[in-house]
């Protein structure tokens, strides 16, 4: 069969600090024709993540650096138009590492079975994908929340933190989060089911604000942001808090790194325990995770919200708006129907 045109977005330059559009490059190529043991898959849904602004540095971390030139890295749902693998059919639809572009031709290993009937398939890259499953794991297994405990979550109106604050409610915890907006605090407050939350950008005092919100202290702090909300969060852990460190989004643009508060005698004190974690560790029990989400989801226990822009060419203007904060839940790319 012919090949199709493909598009793609690449890198074009290394950011200094914020990124621009101008570090990004549209491309087009000829699709490649699959090998055995591969598949021609046609994007449909792709997702756009902060850990993406990490990929574009060439500085050392869990992941290797994309190199210039190279598509950009990203997780998409789409469909199998071409197999050369037992186990995948033309129009199956899957997801998987397929990058910033129109197609891609990958292992067929490296993909994995979306099931239209349990959700729409764009929720494999949001609340029943990486963001939730990060979630899941980071509440159950890093802060093992309980019943009774006070749970905080920064970013809490994005596609993780949306989530750990309906996970804190299903588990019988009291959910506080902080967000930067107005909307964004109506959103999880009032369709979201949180107890209390405050926005960080009219907030003039995090500390007293956390005070007012949490006056039994905080038991579990879910962090997705750092800087100087987590500052102002330590001292008020409670004896045996436990802190997941998930993101640290309000430092992954700066030339150079904050001097902040030296905080960790806080930990000392209260005898608390902080653990990052990457999602991809807890690969052998996605199913697990999703036994669990799933229903949850079906029950309306938790709710989800998509941003989305349309078009594989606005995907550099999706990824800015996200890192400055202009989504609500999971920022989303479509590309095809």
């Amino acid at each position: 069969m012919p090949m199709p045109t493909n598009h793609a977005v690449t890198l074009a330059a290394r950011p200094s600090g914020f990124p621009t559009g101008s570090d990004f490059k549209l491309v087009e190529s000829e699709a490649r024709s699959p090998a055995e043991g591969e598949c021609l898959v046609q994007a449909l849904w792709l997702s756009v993540d902060p850990y993406m602004r990490g990929r574009m540095s060439d500085r050392k971390s869990y992941a290797p650096s994309i190199e210039i030139g190279e598509t950009m890295v990203g997780r998409a749902v789409g469909r199998v138009v071409e197999s050369r693998a037992e186990r995948w059919n033309p129009g199956d639809i899957v997801f998987g590492e397929l990058g910033w572009q129109e197609y891609a031709t990958v292992s067929a290993e490296t993909l994995h079975q979306v099931d239209p009937a349990l959700a729409p398939i764009s929720t494999a890259l949001g609340v029943l994908g990486m963001p939730g499953l990060t979630a899941y794991f980071g509440m159950t297994d890093i802060l093992a929340a309980k019943a009774g405990d006070t749970v905080l979550v920064s970013g809490a109106a994005g596609a993780v933190g949306s989530i750990v604050g309906q996970i804190a409610k299903a588990l019988g915890c009291r959910a506080v989060g902080i967000a930067g907006s107005d909307e964004k605090i109506d959103y999880v407050v009032n369709e979201l089911g949180f107890d209390a939350a405050f926005n960080y950008k009219t907030t003039e005092d995090y500390a007293e604000a956390l005070k007012m919100l949490c006056p039994d202290g905080v038991d579990c702090y879910f962090d997705n942001v750092g800087g100087e909300i987590t500052d102002a969060v330590f001292p008020r852990l409670n004896i045996g808090a436990r802190v997941a460190i998930c993101g640290q989004i309000s430092q992954y643009n700066l030339a150079e790194p904050e001097t902040g508060p030296r905080q960790l005698w806080h930990l000392i004190v209260k005898r608390a325990k902080v653990q990052g974690f990457l999602v991809f560790d807890y690969a052998d029990r996605y199913r697990e995770g999703l036994a669990r989400l799933g229903p949850w989801v079906q029950e309306g226990k938790i709710r989800y919200r998509e941003t989305v822009v349309e078009g594989l060419e606005n995907a550099p203007a999706a990824f800015l708006s996200m890192m400055r904060g202009g989504n609500i839940g999971k920022q989303l790319v479509h590309i095809a129907e």
